[in-house]
C-alpha cells in the first residue's frame, strides 16, 4: 500500500498544481518511480496506490502499471481515491485513515503480509530481507530505521529500541532532542490480522500511523520490531534538499546509482528524440533528458526531456523541467525550474545575496535557491535575485516596469 496523496506544501509551487509523489526528478523520472521500482524489484506485484491531493498528474503518469510489469490480470497496480458512501466513507484524515479506508483491497486480495510505503521518498531498497526478518522475528509491525541528525529528528518519528532491536518507546515528531535519533522512515510491515485489529480501534486512534498505531502498537503489548537500513534514502520535501539531492547525483560517487543494473528504477518514458547538442553548445558534469537541445552552455545542472537552451545562455547548479525554453543569452543559477516555462532573453535568473529569505515563505525557500512555477513566461532582460519564488502561469503583466525582482520578494 503506497500513501501517494501528500500535498508536500514546502515545494511551493512545485507541488501547486501536483501531488508531492508526481513532482519530477532526476530528469526523466518522478518522486513515485522509486517507491514503485522498489516494489517490482522485491517480487510484490499487487500494489495499492492511495492518492488525494492532487492525483491527476500522478494516475496519468502511472496509468495501467506497465513500465513497472504491473499491467497484469491478477494483482498489478490499482490507484484508490478517497470516495464517499451512505456509510459515511470520507476524505483520508491521515497515512492510517487511508489504509483503513481500503481494508476491503487487502480482504479482496487475501493480504496476510501488508507493505505500506510512502511514495516521495527517494532509495533504493529491497524490501525481501525486511520481509524476513519480520517473518523470522514474529512481529506484529516490523519499522524501517536509520539514524538522523538530531537537529533533524523534529521531522521524524523517533524511536527507543532495546538490545534486540524491539522498539519499546516511540515518539512522533519530538519537539526534544533527548529522545535518540533512530528515525522511522515511514517503511511498515504488518500483518495484515494485527493491522486490521489495530484499524478498527476506536475511531480517534486510526487517524495516523505515527501518531496513532505504532505507539498504541508499542504500548498495547504488540510485537513491533526495529529493521535498520543502511543504504541512501532522502525526503526530498523542501526546496533546498530537492535541489541538493538532484545536484548530488552529478558528483564522482553519488549516493544513489541511477545506472547500476541493480534494483533499476523505471519509469515511464516519452517518444522523444536522442539530445541534440548544436555547434555552440557545452555540456560539463550534467544530466540530460532526451529531447534536450542545447546550443548554450551547461554546467552542473539536471534537465528534463524537451529542455531548449539558446545560443549564449548559460544554466549552471540549476534543476529545469521538462518542455522549458531558456532564451538567448540568459544566465540561470542556482534555481528550480518548473515544466513549460519561457526565459526571454538576456534574462538573469539567480543573483544577489543568497542571505535574504524569501518574505512571504522564510521557511521554505531560504537557501539561495530561486523557484519558478509551471508555465510562467519571464520577461525578456529580467533581472530575479536569490531566494525568489515567480508563481504558476505568471508573465510580463506580473513583473514590475523595470522587471527587476530583489532577493526574497514573490511574483
Amino acid at each position: 500500500m503506497l500513501l501517494a496523496g501528500g500535498e508536500g506544501s514546502r515545494l511551493t509551487v512545485l507541488s501547486e498544481k501536483r501531488a508531492k509523489p508526481a513532482v519530477p526528478f532526476a530528469g526523466k523520472f518522478r518522486i513515485i518511480d522509486f517507491t514503485l521500482s522498489n516494489c517490482v524489484n522485491s517480487g510484490i506485484y499487487t500494489v495499492g496506490v492511495l492518492t488525494q491531493y492532487r492525483p491527476h498528474s500522478l494516475a496519468d503518469h502511472i496509468g495501467i502499471g506497465k513500465p513497472w510489469n504491473l499491467d497484469r490480470s491478477r494483482g498489478g497496480v490499482r490507484i484508490l481515491p478517497p470516495y464517499q458512501e451512505r456509510g459515511g466513507q470520507h476524505w483520508y484524515a491521515g497515512t492510517a485513515d487511508a489504509i483503513y479506508q481500503n481494508l476491503g483491497f487487502l480482504r479482496d486480495n487475501q493480504a496476510d503480509l501488508v507493505v505500506i510505503l510512502s511514495g516521495d521518498h527517494i532509495y533504493k531498497m529491497d524490501y525481501g530481507p525486511m520481509i524476513q526478518a519480520h517473518l523470522d522475528r514474529g512481529a506484529d509491525l516490523t519499522v524501517a530505521v536509520m539514524p538522523v541528525p538530531l537537529e533533524e529528528t523534529h521531522r521524524f518519528g523517533i524511536m527507543v529500541v532495546d538490545d534486540e532491536g524491539r522498539i519499546t518507546e516511540f515518539y512522533e515528531k519530538p519537539k526534544e532532542r533527548d529522545k535518540g535519533n533512530l528515525a522511522s522512515m515511514g517503511i511498515y510491515v504488518f500483518n495484515a490480522s494485527a493491522l486490521e485489529r489495530r484499524l478498527n480501534e476506536e475511531p480517534g486512534v486510526r487517524v495516523d500511523f505515527g501518531r496513532d498505531i505504532i505507539p498504541a502498537m508499542v504500548t498495547g503489548g504488540d510485537r513491533v520490531i526495529s529493521y535498520r537500513f543502511e543504504g541512501y534514502w532522502v525526503d526530498v520535501g523542501t526546496i533546498d534538499s530537492y535541489w541538493a539531492t538532484n545536484l548530488e547525483l552529478l558528483g564522482s560517487n553519488p549516493g544513489l546509482d541511477l545506472y547500476s543494473n541493480h534494483l533499476p528504477i523505471l519509469t515511464r518514458s516519452e517518444e522523444r528524440p536522442a539530445v541534440k547538442v548544436g555547434p555552440q553548445g557545452r555540456i560539463s558534469n550534467s544530466l540530460l533528458s532526451n529531447g534536450c537541445v542545447i546550443r548554450g552552455t551547461v554546467i552542473n545542472s539536471v534537465l528534463s526531456p524537451g529542455v531548449q537552451v539558446s545560443p549564449g545562455a548559460v544554466v549552471q547548479d540549476s534543476v529545469v523541467m521538462n518542455d522549458t525554453w531558456i532564451g538567448p543569452g540568459a544566465r540561470l543559477d542556482r534555481v528550480v525550474v518548473d515544466k513549460q516555462v519561457v526565459v526571454g532573453a538576456g534574462v538573469v535568473l539567480g543573483t544577489g545575496d543568497c542571505n535574504v529569505p524569501n518574505a512571504q515563505h522564510p521557511d521554505k525557500i531560504y537557501a539561495g535557491i530561486s523557484v519558478v512555477g509551471k508555465g510562467a513566461i519571464l520577461p525578456d532582460g529580467a533581472v530575479i535575485g536569490r531566494n525568489v519564488l515567480v508563481g504558476i502561469d505568471r508573465d510580463e503583466s506580473h513583473f514590475p516596469p523595470d522587471r527587476q525582482v530583489g532577493d526574497g520578494q514573490t511574483i
